[in-house]
């Protein structure tokens, strides 16, 4: 009797495969490296596997041990980023990924603080040497320190996309402007945009920037206390014509305070 090409007598061939599946998603550690051992795990199935979070890290390294593993893209980069991986696997692994792979690893959450770090690193000594189209995607998306980094650098194009990367934090806008060599229009254009210009930090530092524009430098005075100004004020890096609006903005309330009290 011929072979049957029923349905049923393809699926029976693929049992095997779906009972691979089911072992790897399943699976406790020692069976796990018993089939890591025994070479039956293709690269599909090796992505699967360091999908699971839950796995140890002498699995994670086991599968890093197998030749050829690293070649692999998406097996390089789930062993990167994955959170028990050794330091030293994922460290040496970070500078093999590609651009988009190194985002990818510092903004999941479940990589280890430390690894997400130095993903970042990387990203930011490649900025200066990357195109122009890659820097824009950057500053729309990239982490934080890494959107701070493109908006100090100043590309017309860039700055407006990474005041607006919702991963930009406070700190790294501060430390922009804290940065004398960061081009006059970063600073206008902080002093400038919705988001950042209403935060008390971000306007204190606009104060002591000499590059905020004048008009954005008297809208923000009202809004600082009087400690502040005062400290401010006592800068020697100020600039002059910032001094000057700093002490009519003291001279003013203190006027105003004499008012009140008589």
């Amino acid at each position: 009797m011929p072979p049957s090409d029923s349905p049923g007598d393809a699926s029976d061939s693929s049992a095997p495969s779906r009972n691979l599946q089911a072992r790897v998603l399943a699976a406790a550690e020692d069976e796990l490296l018993a089939l890591l051992d025994s070479g039956s795990l293709d690269e599909s199935l090796l992505s699967l596997l360091l999908d699971r979070l839950d796995i140890s890290s002498k699995v994670v390294s086991a599968i890093a041990a197998i030749p050829g593993s690293v070649a692999n893209e998406a097996i390089r980069f789930r062993l990167a980023r994955h959170p028990h991986s050794p330091r030293r696997i994922a460290l040496s692994l970070l500078r093999q990924l590609f651009l988009f792979d190194l985002v990818r690893v510092s903004l999941i959450p479940s990589t280890p603080a430390e690894i997400r770090r130095a993903a970042e690193e990387i990203l930011i000594t490649r900025v200066p040497s990357l195109p122009i189209g890659q820097k824009l995607t950057l500053a729309r998306r990239g982490p934080s320190r890494v959107a701070g980094a493109l908006l100090a650098e100043g590309h017309p194009q860039a700055i407006k996309l990474a005041l607006d990367n919702a991963f930009l934090t406070e700190s790294q806008v501060l430390k922009v402007l804290a940065n004398a060599a960061v081009p006059p229009r970063v600073v206008a254009a902080i002093a400038q945009h919705p988001r950042w210009a209403i935060q008390y930090n971000v306007r204190a530092a606009l104060v002591r920037n000499p590059h905020t524009p004048v008009p954005c430098l008297l809208a923000a005075l009202p809004n600082l206390t009087l400690r502040d100004l005062k400290d401010i004020a006592a800068l020697e890096t100020l600039s002059p014509h910032a001094k000057t609006y700093i002490h009519k903005e003291l001279t003013r309330r203190s006027s105003h305070s004499s008012s009140r009290g008589t």
